[in-house]
């Protein structure tokens, strides 16, 4: 039996009158990328018709053109507007970010957004990671006082007042570039390719209830683990544990530190070995592994040019 195949129903166009509109909330441009007002005019856009009624050229009461949803429908109204506005002028990342986060709060997954919307799931990430940043540090960046390469370098730290302090301190600058932010967010951090975090793993740190900074734009080698102090009780914890099992094999000395001061090895020296009569057993022991060992006789090698085996004959 055929399967019946469900029907796609278009919206309708509508002419509603302009004074009978409201701006929607659902909007997910509200950055303008380089364009103002004036320029969208020609266009059919809210902001660029309220503008034509405020200029005389447009009757507040003139038919638009809309497409008119039905209520409940499944579609969100953030799918219509973020589609309509890909299709058209490229989205400012900051609209894009704003969008895919309300799609997200909405309960779509990531996968589902980045599917829905023909970009990687890459993408949706990166975007989503601009929640990590100060709404002061964004609210520069949508008025074009930083640069989208700037931004990004702040995502890598979620700490707002550092992040804010950084870019204070930074504005003064001749140099505000992404690699001088990176340095001075994680200057007080340990890099996960250090020897210490080598040392007792990066799983252990986390379930420790250890955070780990990662930067999801560029490569970071593991990332930066922000709790120094954590790492080090970590290490000491770990280092007395091994230096328990090795005390326990009899050792008379035996102690643990993360590193040794300059100079240690100073007072250290060579101890020589004496010679001592062995008792009766001692020296029966030593010849009866003697001949042991006279048993195994050298052979042949199998092929020229390897090394001999030892065999025992038969």
């Amino acid at each position: 039996m055929a399967i019946a195949i469900q029907k796609i129903t278009l919206s309708s166009s509508r002419d509603v009158p302009f004074n009978k509109l409201v701006l929607s909330q659902s909007n997910v441009r509200r950055v303008k990328a380089g364009q103002s007002v004036d320029e969208l005019a020609a266009g059919r856009r809210f902001r660029a018709l309220e503008l034509l009624v405020r200029q005389k050229k447009l009757n507040k009461a003139a038919p638009i053109p809309c497409v008119v949803c039905e209520a409940g429908s499944p579609i969100l109204a953030e799918d219509d507007s973020l589609a309509e506005n890909v299709q058209r002028i490229s989205l400012h990342p900051l609209d894009q970010f704003r969008a895919f986060r309300t799609l997200l709060e909405k309960g779509l997954s990531e996968e589902e957004i980045a599917a829905a919307f023909f970009v990687p799931v890459t993408v949706v990430r990166q975007r989503l990671r601009l929640m990590t940043i100060s709404d002061k540090l964004l609210a520069v960046y949508a008025e074009d006082g930083m640069r989208l390469d700037q931004v990004v370098a702040f995502s890598i730290s979620d700490d707002h007042a550092r992040q804010e302090q950084i870019w204070e301190i930074l504005s003064g600058s001749h140099n505000r570039e992404p690699y001088l932010i990176r340095r001075m967010l994680t200057e007080k951090t340990i890099r996960a390719s250090d020897a210490r975090v080598r040392f007792i793993g990066l799983d252990a740190y986390v379930a420790a209830g250890g955070h780990v900074m990662r930067d999801l734009f560029e490569a970071d080698d593991g990332g930066w683990l922000d709790d120094p102090t954590l790492v080090d009780r970590l290490v000491i914890d770990k280092l007395n544990a091994t230096a328990e099992e090795i005390r326990a094999e009899g050792w008379k000395w035996v102690e643990a530190a993360r590193s040794f001061p300059w100079g240690h090895t100073r007072n250290f020296h060579e101890i020589d070995g004496t010679a001592t009569t062995l008792s009766e057993d001692d020296a029966a022991s030593l010849h009866a592994l003697r001949a042991e060992r006279e048993v195994f006789v050298r052979c042949e090698p199998p092929f020229p040019g390897k090394r001999d085996r030892l065999c025992c004959p038969a």
